[in-house]
């Protein structure tokens, strides 16, 4: 009898042991390859870095325009600026004149 109970425990150990070497597996594969995992950790980190760049970008041209809305404030506007818009807007340059575009920003 003692080895029939101990053949009906083999079988329940091994499912056991299969069970947990299942649940390691899932475990591992999710550490790799889940939503949270190595794969998406670099994939987040590449986000981050092209993020990073769009904001620095946006953050250079919303200085460039802040710049541009200052230099036309109605109290206190740069003629240079406003002689160019002028020109250029309003096609009164003379034939001999040359508008060149002020550069703002580095």
């Amino acid at each position: 009898m003692k080895r029939h109970r101990h053949s009906l425990r083999l079988p329940r150990e091994s499912v056991t042991q299969t069970l947990a070497l299942v649940v390691l597996l899932v475990l591992g594969s999710l550490a790799i390859a889940g939503p949270s995992g190595m794969l998406a950790w670099t994939e987040n980190a590449r986000m981050l870095e092209q993020d990073q760049r769009e904001i620095a970008k946006l953050t250079a041209q919303r200085d460039r325009l802040h710049n541009r809305v200052e230099l036309l404030d109605p109290h206190h506007a740069d003629p240079d600026l406003v002689g160019e818009l002028l020109r250029r807007d309003l096609n009164v340059a003379h034939p001999d004149e040359v508008v060149l575009p002020r550069q703002t920003g580095g």
